[in-house]
């Protein structure tokens, strides 16, 4: 991304999840009734919003968080955390009625990972958090579906969003999710969250039932659709092409957070004015670094490390997903 852009697009708005992450590393996820015994137990700084908004920041878009934490020593942690890596707090609540959420991670020796969320204050982000007079220098608002989905139906549906790019990161699968997709630019899945999406029977492990699948959702005039895909790398969808972005050969040794890597990581390309698929690559790099560290926000790689992987060699552009200038009308 070292070629000059022609349009900045605005601030990066990133509404979701802060979480302390409790990780404990064992040598294979537990099956249903058995008990493991952990290697070792460590506390991150995470959640799937805070974990994107920090990964828009490293890559150097200017970056606002709306979210909650609890009025507890893991909130205090986690907006200090925030603060210092270049994220903008002042929409971040504390709650003092409810904790700061906690995820509860597996880690395998495979780098595979199993987690289980208490939302704690995240349940309690409503529509009073968004203030629009505080979005007019934002025109990509990024959003997941661990804080309530009417609070990201307001946030999308609200005017500094209609007139910027929004995107979906859908996840984790909640059906009334798609209920968001009328609202949405450009919609990011995993193969898993695709397929329950999709209604398929089974989630797609081939490129072609990416693509089929993600049709499925496209409709005639629904979002631009990435469906990331591992080590495959990521399928980016639109209503008239496919590409596929491929995969870094990478040391797996932690794929938790990948996502939001990634997702943070188009965003702030996007927020660059680049098109959608030198976006894509670009974060499917950094997701590929991320992968070979420990932890979720922890592992989150800085843009000069991104950019030592590979030059884009497509310019960026004004255009968005949808190949226009704005929003879909």
């Amino acid at each position: 991304m070292k070629a000059k852009r022609n349009r900045n697009n605005g601030d990066v708005c990133v509404l979701g999840s802060i979480n302390q992450d409790v990780v404990a590393l064992v040598a294979e996820l537990p099956r249903p009734g058995e008990t493991v015994v952990a290697r070792r137990v460590t506390h991150y700084p995470g959640g799937k919003g805070a974990n994107q908004a920090l990964a828009a920041a490293r890559m150097g878009a200017r970056t606002l968080m709306i979210g909650a934490t609890g009025a507890d020593e893991a909130g205090n942690v986690m907006r200090a955390f925030l603060q210092d890596n270049g994220v903008d707090t002042a929409m971040v609540e504390s709650n003092p009625r409810q904790p700061t959420g906690q995820a509860f991670i597996n880690v395998s020796a495979a780098g595979e990972n199993a987690i289980v969320i208490a939302a704690g204050a995240n349940a309690t982000l409503t529509a009073a958090a968004i203030r629009p007079e505080k979005l007019a220098g934002c025109g990509i608002f990024l959003a997941q579906l661990e804080s309530p989905v009417e609070t990201v139906k307001t946030l999308f549906s609200g005017a500094p969003a209609r007139r910027g790019i929004t995107i979906l990161n859908a996840a984790p699968a909640l059906p009334e999710g798609a209920g968001l997709f009328s609202l949405t630019d450009i919609l990011v899945l995993n193969e898993s969250e695709l397929g329950a999406y999709a209604q398929l029977p089974e989630a797609p492990t081939e490129v072609e039932g990416a693509i089929t699948g993600a049709r499925k959702l496209i409709g005639r005039d629904g979002p631009a659709v990435i469906v990331t895909l591992g080590e495959k790398g990521a399928v980016v969808v639109e209503r008239e092409q496919s590409e596929l972005i491929p995969g870094r050969r990478a040391q797996v040794t932690d794929t938790t957070g990948a996502g939001d890597c990634f997702c943070g990581t188009l965003a702030a390309a996007l927020a660059e004015g680049y098109v959608l698929n030198e976006a894509a690559r670009f974060a499917a790099l950094a997701a590929s670094l991320s992968v070979e560290r420990a932890g979720a926000a922890t592992s989150i790689p800085t843009r000069a490390e991104v950019e030592k992987l590979e030059v884009p060699t497509t310019a960026p552009s004004s255009a968005n997903a949808s190949g226009q200038t704005g929003r879909r009308q």
